[in-house]
């Protein structure tokens, strides 16, 4: 990605690794390419691109993304 465009937010997603069952539906929905696989086979959000915009929290089958605002 060229731009940076995580500025741009006032939220952002935050993982409950305890709930996540690392099905990826947040990174096939996320609008912006922001999410990524980590360690463990983990999703999470480049908060360089990461918009804000709660998508991915939304559509997680088991809640464990909350979106909390920026600091």
């Amino acid at each position: 990605m060229e731009y940076r465009t995580g500025d741009w937010r006032s939220m952002r997603p935050v993982w409950d690794k305890n709930r996540c069952v690392k099905c990826g539906v947040c990174f096939i929905f996320c609008p912006d390419a922001a999410i990524h696989k980590v360690e463990d086979d983990y999703f999470e959000a480049d908060l360089f691109y990461c918009k804000g915009c709660g998508i991915c929290a939304r559509e997680c089958i088991t809640g464990a993304i909350k979106m909390v605002e920026e600091e």
